[in-house]
């Protein structure tokens, strides 16, 4: 069953008295349950379709589908829930507030959209067991790591149990090791949790971790790699990679 649907969509920037097309006609249909990598090189126009599928930004042109609604018939107020209620966002720079701890950063999503965190504290425990940051929950930002902030944050896009998780460059500020526990958290929120992810990423390691690879190259959809009936994680990256060579400059 399609969660996330994207027809005809196109994205146009004014740079100068020049028109930029960012993307220029992207169809892509995210089943429910899926995890998905969109890979590409800088300017191909991934953090443009990403910000587009989870309705931080409006395309100009072309439809967006979000778990049946289309976005293009929601005013700003509608859209803003639509998105607070089906999408959590995992950005590579973290975007946690520096004056609160671990554990409140993740319950904000919880206070913006008006409840108690106390009424989910179980919720919260869970998932800091899940990030392993259980010991750590009265840090703040700067008392930790890059790789324990990024879990916070993915922690916090959890705790609403959206549909749908959309992460932008996760493992980018990371070294490799961090970077994979990361990905094994995002596959393992998959499998556990059901949530649909979408990975906007240039490292093939991660881009191993979907079910589907989909590669955009200036603002197209260039091709794309099944790799669910793979079980092997070197098969995949090689899979991957290979795809990756043989695209075009």
């Amino acid at each position: 069953m399609t969660i996330l649907q994207a027809a005809g969509l196109r994205k146009q920037y004014r740079l100068g008295d020049h028109t930029v097309d960012a993307l220029a006609g992207i169809d892509i249909a995210i089943r429910r349950g899926e995890f998905v990598a969109i890979m590409g090189p800088s300017g191909s126009g991934k953090s443009t379709l990403l910000h587009l599928l989870g309705g931080l930004d409006r395309p100009s042109d072309g439809e967006i589908t979000l778990d049946g609604l289309k976005l293009s018939l929601l005013d700003d107020n509608r859209a803003t829930l639509a998105r607070r209620r089906n999408v959590g966002f995992v950005f590579q720079f973290f975007n946690l507030l520096p004056t609160l701890t671990a554990e409140e950063n993740i319950t904000l999503p919880l206070i913006i959209d008006g409840q108690s965190p106390k009424a989910y504290q179980d919720r919260v425990n869970a998932l800091l067991d899940m990030v392993g940051l259980t010991e750590r929950r009265r840090h703040k930002p700067d008392q930790l790591s890059g790789g324990e902030q990024q879990r916070v944050a993915l922690a916090r896009a959890l705790v609403t149990e959206p549909a749908i998780i959309l992460a932008d460059e996760p493992t980018g500020n990371l070294d490799s090791k961090t970077g994979t526990a990361i990905m094994d958290l995002l596959r393992r929120s998959r499998e556990e949790l059901g949530q649909t992810i979408i990975v906007i990423t240039h490292d093939p390691r991660a881009a191993a971790y979907a079910d589907r690879v989909v590669f955009l190259r200036d603002g197209f959809i260039r091709c794309e790699v099944t790799l669910d009936h793979v079980p092997d994680r070197g098969d995949r990256l090689h899979m991957v990679m290979e795809v990756m060579e043989d695209l075009p400059a």
